[in-house]
């Protein structure tokens, strides 16, 4: 069996007396902690901005990424808007075909997608192609300024401030 060493310690009292004194403590350089507060201070201000910069450009990078996206969508479903309008100019009085086409355009419309508006309006080379120049004074009112549409042969469409596709358009000189 084993004996248990029980070892006295000794406790000395302490006290705050016992305490070393202030008076050789040298006292903090104010100036020096002021200035790494304040460069500590500069850091953490550039930091929180250049963090605030980073957010800002990523909400603006997926904004033009789906905007990019919606702008592809858009101009694959413009050649159907096409072909529906030719369908219903061969037949004015089918019930299906004008259903569609409306159809079309309320979704257009929900989705920002507007038409350019050509006939009556000056050429404008942002909005409008023109593919022909119509010389003759019979084919052209005589009180339409220079360079007025006349006929459009393509709708061109605006996706918010974008333009999709120009309209193409005939123009009287």
């Amino acid at each position: 069996m084993q004996e248990d060493k029980k070892t006295e310690v000794a406790v000395e009292p302490v006290s705050v007396d016992d305490a070393p004194s202030n008076e050789n403590v040298t006292p903090p350089d104010t100036e020096k902690l002021q200035a790494q507060l304040s460069e500590m201070n500069d850091k953490y201000l550039r930091l929180a901005a250049e963090l605030e910069n980073t957010r800002r450009r990523s909400a603006l990078d997926a904004e033009s990424r789906a905007r990019n996206r919606a702008m592809g969508v858009a101009e694959k479903i413009l050649p159907v808007m096409d072909a529906v309008k030719a369908a219903l100019s061969h037949s004015p009085d089918d019930e299906g075909i004008k259903s569609m086409a409306l159809a079309l355009e309320s979704a257009f419309a929900q989705i920002g997608i507007t038409k350019i508006e050509s006939v009556g309006t000056v050429l404008n080379p942002m909005f409008h192609n023109a593919i022909q120049i119509v010389d003759r004074p019979s084919d052209c009112d005589k009180e339409m300024a220079p360079n007025t549409i006349v006929e459009e042969m393509q709708t061109g469409y605006m996706f918010g401030d974008t333009v999709l596709r120009t309209a193409m358009v005939i123009v009287c000189k």
